[in-house]
């Protein structure tokens, strides 16, 4: 029996060779830096340009909110490779631009410079107790109403499950499986991620939500409820954010944490065994979902064994890559893992 470290190792290099053949096939490719700057001012300047036409009344609100959501689900693309560093790693003032444009167009999201700490760790440990990531996002939770409501929600969704997720960090520190100093760091950064734009970015929704819960009581039952004149006007002076940038954004969001957090394992993955990591999870009922994180669960698994690529070269070149991954026995469309609260395994309540 080949061991996974073998494994691992072989379609690392065979995906890595699909990919210098579809480089040399199409020179083009090789221009990194210029083509995923290309990509994210077209993406800027597309949403932008929806955004005033919605202003305007000539594009309608359900067009606009699902144009945005397309779009930035393309910019947090954009943003994973920055973490990675595959664009501008020499001229960081660009690099650094990228990453905090995508970030203020997408401000439902943590800060992108802790969130590198995050995903690295995520890469290192991904499915264990401790990979803060994947847990943020609802992974290794038994499905649920919860679940389902805070699938798209990192402040108060994560709120409800960080005292658990802190006794396990806690539970793996006295085991061994984790540093002290790694467990502290880890706990507080979670927290400075938030601060201050996605807090504030998530208060305005949970705002702008009860109150259309209070206009349709008033309508339903003849009553007056309101919120205090200061919060009705900030509502009003925020309306244009609130349509353009952030129902786009919960959308996409949603979208995102659904699919990753299903396609990730979770709690019996084997330390280091990039096999048990992730599916590629293509159902054809995915479709809708995928569409607004441009197509993750397609080939995000291709990405935990080739780090460094840029995700148009993963996207355009997946279908060499499925073949390598299915010809090792990474699972495709494991829909027992919606049954299994994402175990590898089967999972049994302990």
């Amino acid at each position: 029996m080949v061991k996974h470290q073998e494994k691992s190792r072989q379609i690392r290099k065979e995906i890595n060779q699909s990919y210098q053949q579809l480089k040399e096939m199409y020179p083009l490719l090789k221009r990194q830096d210029g083509i995923g700057f290309s990509i994210f001012l077209v993406s800027i300047m597309i949403i932008i340009t929806v955004s005033i036409g919605w202003y305007q009344e000539i594009i309608p609100t359900w067009l606009m909110i699902i144009m945005n959501a397309f779009f930035m689900g393309i910019l947090h693309e954009i943003e994973h490779d920055l973490i990675h560093w595959l664009y501008f790693k020499k001229q960081k003032p660009i690099h650094h631009f990228m990453l905090f444009s995508v970030w203020i167009l997408r401000p439902l999201t943590i800060n992108p410079w802790i969130r590198r700490t995050l995903h690295y760790h995520h890469h290192k440990f991904s499915g264990t107790l401790h990979d803060v990531e994947e847990r943020g996002v609802t992974n290794g939770e038994p499905w649920s109403v919860k679940r389902l409501f805070t699938t798209a929600d990192i402040v108060l969704g994560g709120l409800l499950r960080l005292k658990q997720m802190f006794k396990d960090m806690d539970r793996e520190v006295k085991n061994g499986n984790l540093k002290d100093e790694t467990s502290s760091t880890l706990k507080r950064i979670t927290f400075l991620g938030l601060i201050p734009l996605t807090i504030a970015a998530h208060v305005i929704l949970y705002l702008f939500f009860a109150d259309l819960l209070l206009h349709w009581i008033n309508a339903r039952f003849m009553t007056d409820f309101s919120f205090p004149f200061y919060i009705e006007n900030a509502l009003n002076s925020l309306n244009v954010v609130i349509y353009t940038i952030l129902l786009p954004n919960l959308l996409r969001q949603f979208c995102l944490h659904f699919i990753t957090s299903n396609m990730h394992y979770f709690g019996d993955v084997e330390e280091g065994n990039v096999m048990e990591q992730t599916q590629v999870l293509n159902v054809w009922w995915t479709f809708p979902m995928q569409v607004f994180c441009f197509f993750f669960g397609w080939t995000h698994s291709i990405h935990h064994f080739v780090v460094n690529e840029t995700f148009y070269v993963r996207h355009i070149g997946r279908k060499q890559a499925w073949e390598v991954l299915r010809k090792y026995g990474v699972r495709f469309n494991d829909l027992g893992t919606f049954r299994r609260a994402n175990r590898y395994r089967e999972y049994s309540k302990p």
